[in-house]
């Protein structure tokens, strides 16, 4: 008796097991043959908003890859150039020896004027006429109311710390007595390190009569994150040159020549590549809901990686020169 009560009971839930599981497989079934709603298509403000979204996040993007990246690509593929043409200058003898070319004519900004060595730190760079942020794209710049390497008096030269390959990042580790070689069209000239100074420290006394100072300058704080200057002052230990008058005094350098001052003279160039961004942004978001998510990335991903690091290289110009 008690046996047949077990298989009774053992049957039953044997049973109970296929129905729930029959259950179960029903109820999957009826879900896969409910048709699939898709997600309602965004209003027209929403979808504004999310071109403004596109808009931004591209260009956040961008700058930063531009910064941290394609800028030191381009400034190491601006030194090449800026190498082989002042190499050919000195050997043709047409180097510039001042403000003027040849023909008396003021230097274009960018202009190499000299080749400056630091083996302390492993520095070999073209030092471009000028100290705008758009020279600076390329590499160290020489003040324009300054003297030239060599030249008696002073000369100033300008490296940015972080973006565009930074060539003066590592300037504040040079110490007293540090050599610094510098090539003009004059010659070969050496100067001896006497002191690094940081914002708010006393400036060294005024060069000597028939002296040579380079002073190299770059920003302080933090990289990206300007905060004040860093100046590394030297002594030359050879005999200086005679150099022509500058054309610009210490109150007449252009704006964009001054310390921690951006270039604004190509804002409008910036203003057609955002206007071109924004047209991609909004066709992008049209063709992700009416032509489809993989031909949006394919076709329009390239264009707006170009067009945004085309804006954001405008609109590093805007950022301080020596960043």
């Amino acid at each position: 008796m008690t046996a047949t009560v077990s298989l009774e009971r053992t049957s039953v839930r044997s049973s109970s097991a296929d129905d729930a599981s029959t259950g179960k497989v029903g109820r999957r079934r009826d879900a896969e043959r409910v048709p699939r709603r898709d997600a309602p298509p965004l209003s027209p403000r929403l979808q504004l908003i999310r071109a403004v979204l596109v808009l931004v996040l591209v260009l956040t993007g961008s700058l930063f890859l531009q910064l941290l990246l394609v800028s030191g690509l381009q400034q190491s593929a601006a030194q090449g150039r800026a190498f082989d043409l002042f190499r050919a200058d000195l050997a043709k003898g047409t180097a510039p020896l001042g403000p003027t070319d040849r023909d008396g004519a003021e230097l274009t900004p960018g202009t190499p004027v000299a080749f400056l060595e630091i083996p302390r730190i492993e520095l070999e760079q073209v030092v471009g006429e000028g100290t705008s942020a758009s020279v600076l794209f390329d590499g160290p710049g020489h003040r324009r109311d300054t003297m030239l390497p060599g030249q008696v008096g002073t000369t100033v030269v300008f490296g940015r710390r972080a973006a565009f390959g930074g060539p003066f990042s590592d300037i504040v580790s040079l110490r007293e007595g540090d050599i610094i070689t510098a090539t003009t069209g004059q010659g070969e000239f050496e100067y001896t390190v006497i002191g690094v100074r940081f914002e708010g420290d006393p400036a060294p006394p005024p060069v000597a009569a028939g002296g040579s100072r380079l002073t190299l300058v770059t920003a302080g704080g933090r990289a990206f994150m300007p905060e004040g200057a860093i100046r590394v002052d030297a002594e030359m230990t050879t005999g200086a040159v005679i150099g022509p008058a500058r054309l610009y005094s210490a109150g007449s350098l252009p704006i964009e020549d001054r310390l921690m001052a951006g270039d604004a003279r190509t804002l409008w160039v910036m203003a057609f590549w955002l206007q071109a961004l924004i047209v991609l942004s909004l066709a992008a978001v049209w063709s992700w809901h009416r032509w489809g998510h993989v031909q949006t990335w394919v076709v329009f991903m390239p264009a707006l990686v170009l067009v945004g690091l085309s804006a954001s290289g405008e609109f590093a110009r805007l950022l301080p020169n020596l960043m």
